[in-house]
C-alpha cells in the first residue's frame, strides 16, 4: 500500500508539476502528516523532491527528472481498455487514435496479460446513448472539440429555448450525458453550458481562450446538474397512485424517485397519497396525465385544473365533450 502511494506521489508531481501538501494529501486520501512522512521517505530513497515555501509553494521534482516506475498491474490494464469508449471517441474524430493507442498498449503488455485485457471488450459493452435518441454526433462537435483542445475562442450562433443569439465564448470542456454532447464555456468570465446540437453556426477564432483559475470540469458539471434539477422541480404536487402508478412515477426522474424511495401502497388500500416534486403546471400536467388512471392529481388546485383542461382539449379534438361532475378529489389515507 505504501509503495503504491510513493509511486503515485512521483507520478502526480511528474504529470502535474508543483503541488501543495494539502492537494497531494487530498489526491492520496491521507493526512498531511502522512504525506510529509512519505515525502521524507522518497527523498531518503534518492528521489529529488524539493519544497518551496510560501503562498504559491509546494512540492515538485527536480526539472528533467522522470520516474521509470510506470508499469501497469493487470487490473489497471483492464481498466484502460474499459475506458476507451469507441462511440464517443469516434464522435470526436479520435476513433483511429484510440484503436492505435490500445494496440500499442496491448503489444507492450506481458503475453499473460494480453488475454484478460482484451476480454474486457468481448464481455462488457458501454452504450452511453439514451433510449429513443439518435446516435449521430452533432454537426459541429469536432470543430468544438478542436477549439477545446487548442484553447481557441468560439463565435457561435446558439438557439436556446428562449431565443437565438450570437456570442463569443471561451471553451472549457466537453461533457457527454445520456448521448447528448454539451459544451462548457466561459462567457463574461462565468462558466455556462451549451448543447452542441443547438449550435447553428460556428467560427473558431485565432484568439486564445481564457480559463478561470482552478476551474474543475467535473465539479462544475455536478453542481450544474444538481442546480438544474432543483430549479426544474421547484413545485410540489399531491397525487394518489396505485402500486403500478408509483412504479410509473419513479420513471419520471431522479428527484421523483428519491421522494418515493420508501413509499408503498398500504395493506387494505388501493392507492397511496404522496407529495412529489414537479415542473411547472404546463409540463407537469402533461407528464402526470399520461399516467392516468393509475395516478390522480389531487393538488394543488392549479395543477389539477391544468390536467382537466388537457382532458377537455383532448376530448374536443376527438369530437367528445366531457361532463363535469363537480366531484372533489378522492380522499386517500396518507
Amino acid at each position: 500500500m505504501r509503495a503504491a502511494r510513493l509511486l503515485t506521489i512521483q507520478m502526480l508531481l511528474q504529470t502535474r508539476g508543483r503541488m501543495s501538501a494539502s492537494a497531494l494529501a487530498r489526491a492520496l486520501e491521507v493526512s498531511v502528516r502522512t504525506l510529509h512522512r512519505d515525502i521524507d521517505e522518497l527523498t531518503a530513497a534518492g528521489v529529488p523532491v524539493y519544497a518551496e515555501r510560501g503562498r504559491a509553494g509546494g512540492f515538485q521534482l527536480l526539472p528533467g527528472w522522470t520516474t521509470s516506475l510506470t508499469g501497469l498491474t493487470p487490473s489497471e490494464a483492464e481498466a484502460v481498455f474499459l475506458g476507451g469508449l469507441a462511440g464517443p471517441a469516434a464522435d470526436l474524430g479520435l476513433g483511429a487514435q484510440v484503436r492505435s493507442a490500445e494496440l500499442k498498449l496491448l503489444s507492450a503488455l506481458p503475453a499473460t496479460w494480453q488475454g484478460p485485457s482484451q476480454r474486457i471488450r468481448s464481455r462488457l459493452h458501454l452504450d452511453p446513448v439514451d433510449w429513443y435518441r439518435e446516435a449521430a454526433p452533432p454537426q459541429h462537435l469536432q470543430a468544438v472539440s478542436q477549439a477545446v483542445w487548442h484553447e481557441r475562442q468560439l463565435a457561435i450562433r446558439y438557439a436556446s429555448w428562449k431565443r437565438t443569439a450570437t456570442r463569443v465564448v471561451h471553451p472549457l470542456g466537453l461533457v457527454l450525458k445520456a448521448g447528448v454532447w454539451y459544451l462548457v464555456a466561459a462567457r463574461d468570465g462565468q462558466p455556462r453550458t451549451y448543447r452542441v446540437d443547438a449550435i447553428e453556426t460556428l467560427d473558431v477564432l485565432q484568439q486564445a481562450s481564457t480559463r478561470p483559475k482552478g476551474f474543475d470540469l467535473a465539479g462544475y458539471w455536478g453542481d450544474a446538474v444538481r442546480r438544474f434539477e432543483a430549479e426544474l422541480h421547484a413545485g410540489r404536487a399531491e397525487v394518489a397512485a396505485t402500486a403500478r402508478g408509483l412504479a410509473a412515477l419513479r420513471q419520471l426522474g431522479a428527484p421523483v424517485a428519491r421522494a418515493l424511495r420508501d413509499v408503498a401502497v398500504a395493506d387494505g388500500e388501493e392507492r397511496a397519497r404522496v407529495r412529489i416534486p414537479v415542473e411547472a403546471d404546463a409540463q407537469a400536467s402533461a407528464q402526470l396525465l399520461r399516467l392516468a388512471p393509475e395516478v390522480e392529481v389531487l393538488g394543488p388546485p392549479a395543477l389539477r385544473q391544468a390536467v382537466l383542461d388537457r382532458l377537455q382539449a383532448a376530448a374536443a379534438l376527438y369530437g367528445c365533450k366531457l361532463q363535469r361532475t363537480g366531484r372533489a378529489p378522492r380522499r386517500v389515507r396518507a
